[in-house]
């Protein structure tokens, strides 16, 4: 994935751009590129700087320093503004912000400014099919469902052929069974298109589903950038690791480049030092498997049902607590014995005050 995004051109570059209000940054010296065509999607708690981010790209707020670059054009720095509506910007918001007093059609007309009337209607028509919403040009916002409101906002975004799509966590307001089935739609439109899109949420689940890259922010700061299976699988940092879907860490000793712990024994690839020192180890319950020992290492203490699969928690000799993911079919009791093993093959190892992972 990453070498057929390089080759294509950056349509949103954002270098060393900040944002802060009185003596909070909500932004900081963020510096990221998103391709021509791709999915890009912020992912980061609630407070992080995902919609100051947002903003700071559509032109609705302004940056204390750093460049923010659309297509070839500067539209941010210290000497250059470019206004919201000579972007080339499409928005969805998470309420849709729809004209209560305008049709559907009229909602989508809205934004094609500098058309003939026939233009429009063509244009119009030609976007309620791309998103399935024919026959419903004369209706108004409050005779739709959520989901077709949700295509309303998209439609309009999509209306005037934007650069970039930028969408504020536009499906939080739905049902879940809803919600999964506009993602899907949502990402098939905006790919058969080839717009640029970028999604703000906190929903790892949502980002990993739609996107080519995620970035993962933290209290205004990068954390890391990478494919969804880059930021799951070797998370840079503990706060990656911890936010992004569940993990357990385990305290071991690196010593003459083995990590040493009470399950297990690793080369560490990186660690040139023979002083033992303590590391976290990260584990995905999904690296975890077990099989039923009576003379097993490990105690089923807690089995928890999660529709599809079932997390169990085990417990070693030694009080170590440690999560295996499995699918529902595979019922096994708490008090069960067990013998318990470990993929290392996913297993990331975070040094003790130190800011790099292995």
């Amino acid at each position: 994935m990453s070498s057929i995004l390089e080759k294509k051109l950056a349509r949103v570059e954002l270098t060393n751009v900040s944002r802060f209000f009185e003596n909070v940054k909500a932004v900081c010296d963020l510096t990221f590129s998103i391709m021509e065509g791709e999915f890009f999607s912020l992912l980061g708690p609630s407070g992080c700087g995902k919609t100051t981010t947002l903003r700071l790209i559509a032109g609705l707020d302004r940056p204390n320093s750093g460049v923010v670059t659309i297509g070839q054009e500067i539209v941010a720095n210290d000497k250059v503004w470019v206004v919201p509506e000579k972007r080339g910007i499409g928005i969805v918001f998470q309420d849709y912000a729809l004209f209560p007093h305008m049709t559907v059609y009229q909602n989508i007309a809205f934004g094609l400014k500098g058309f003939s009337r026939e233009e429009i209607r063509n244009r119009v028509m030609h976007i309620l099919a791309v998103v399935g919403l024919i026959g419903l040009g004369e209706r108004y916002p409050h005779e739709l469902s959520g989901g077709q409101c949700q295509r309303v906002a998209l439609a309009r975004s999509l209306a005037p052929s934007p650069k970039v799509i930028l969408l504020d966590e536009p499906f939080s307001n739905l049902d879940a069974d809803l919600r999964e089935e506009l993602r899907i739609e949502t990402k098939c439109i905006l790919k058969e298109n080839g717009t640029t899109t970028i999604l703000v949420t906190h929903d790892q689940e949502e980002a990993f589903s739609l996107s080519d890259r995620v970035g993962v922010l933290n209290q205004g700061r990068l954390e890391q950038i990478g494919t969804p299976a880059e930021i799951y699988h070797r998370p840079s940092s503990r706060f990656v690791a911890d936010f992004v879907g569940k993990a357990d860490f385990i305290t071991g000793i690196v010593d003459k480049g083995m990590v040493l712990s009470g399950i297990w024994k690793l080369p560490v690839s990186c660690e040139k030092e023979t002083v033992a020192r303590e590391v976290d180890l990260m584990i995905r319950p999904d690296d975890v498997d077990f099989v039923v020992d009576p003379s097993g290492n490990a105690i089923i203490t807690e089995a928890r049902f999660l529709g599809a699969s079932i997390m169990y928690k085990l417990q070693l000799a030694d009080g170590i607590i440690i999560h295996s993911l499995k699918p529902s079919t595979q019922v096994i009791s708490p008090g069960t014995r067990v013998h318990l093993s470990v993929d290392t093959a996913h297993v990331v190892i975070f040094p003790r005050n130190a800011d790099c992972a292995s």
